[in-house]
């Protein structure tokens, strides 16, 4: 059983990922957790407010919440009528990055997928604060999707690395999972002017071979010193549908996250975003 976490602000980007988490699992039977945080929403307010009058706007909020959780249900019902999936929903007091986390950790869930954008959709930036907070901090594969993104079957998958990770069984199972159902190309992109590589990244190499049989595998190599340049580049000329990467030390993506966001180096993603966390659960 797949089990999937979808953060929510009842957006069209919110529901947008949803939609496309609805398709990629569709041959999976699959759990989706739509979890809607309001805490923001009750602090949001400017005035001081007595215990009282705070625990009304409290409860007001979280009516509300769960209202709008009904209305995407429904939505998503006349979307999707899958009888491989079941979804619930949580409303919870709580940061957003807090609350998904912790719904990970006691539910053992699989990966999270939501939009690179809420609803203040700053369309100067990639990436907003929330997306980027739940791809640094949550314990978890996460799947971003960018604005307005159709829906188009993972094929051609990008997968920039080094092979310097010790890759996790089990987050390369769901990619293998993910690429078996479409029949999908992994393009691994070795970012480096050597081309030979040293004897613990072959290992790792044949690694990845073994534990993603189901996809076609292409290993290439550029040697283009900018590796968001490289990537973005790669992507446009082979026509990728989704880029994946792996959060850890010394990873490519470790450079690009912990900058103060994407958009600063120029990784301008039109497409679904995958972050492996790199994490033994």
């Amino acid at each position: 059983m797949r089990k999937v976490v979808i953060p929510t602000d009842f957006s069209k980007n919110a529901f947008n990922a949803l939609k496309y988490a609805c398709q990629v699992f569709k041959y999976e039977r699959s759990e989706f957790y739509i979890v809607h945080a309001y805490a923001d929403e009750v602090y949001a307010e400017d005035t001081v407010l007595e215990p009282h009058f705070f625990e009304q706007v409290k409860a007001t909020v979280l009516k509300n919440s769960e209202s709008h959780l009904k209305q995407v249900l429904d939505d998503l019902n006349e979307y999707s009528p899958n009888p491989r999936h079941e979804y619930k929903t949580l409303s919870a007091f709580g940061s957003l990055t807090d609350e998904v986390n912790d719904l990970v950790s006691k539910e053992n869930m699989d990966i999270v997928v939501m939009g690179t954008k809420g609803k203040t959709n700053d369309r100067k930036l990639s990436f907003g604060s929330n997306t980027l907070a739940v791809m640094k901090y949550v314990d978890c594969p996460v799947l971003a999707i960018p604005e307005g993104y159709a829906y188009e079957a993972p094929r051609e998958l990008l997968f920039p690395t080094n092979y310097q990770v010790p890759y996790r069984r089990r987050e390369l199972k769901l990619l293998c999972n993910i690429t078996g159902s479409f029949r999908s190309t992994i393009h691994f992109l070795y970012i480096d002017p050597l081309k030979s590589l040293p004897a613990r990244q072959r290992d790792n190499q044949e690694f990845l071979k073994s534990e993603l049989k189901k996809a076609k595998l292409l290993f290439e190599t550029s040697p283009e010193k900018d590796k968001t340049k490289a990537i973005m580049n790669y992507i446009a000329k082979n026509d990728i549908d989704m880029l994946v990467m792996v959060n850890s030390r010394h990873s490519h993506l470790e450079y690009m996250l912990y900058q103060s966001t994407l958009d600063k180096i120029g990784l301008h993603i039109k497409i679904p975003f995958l972050v492996l966390q790199n994490l033994a659960r």
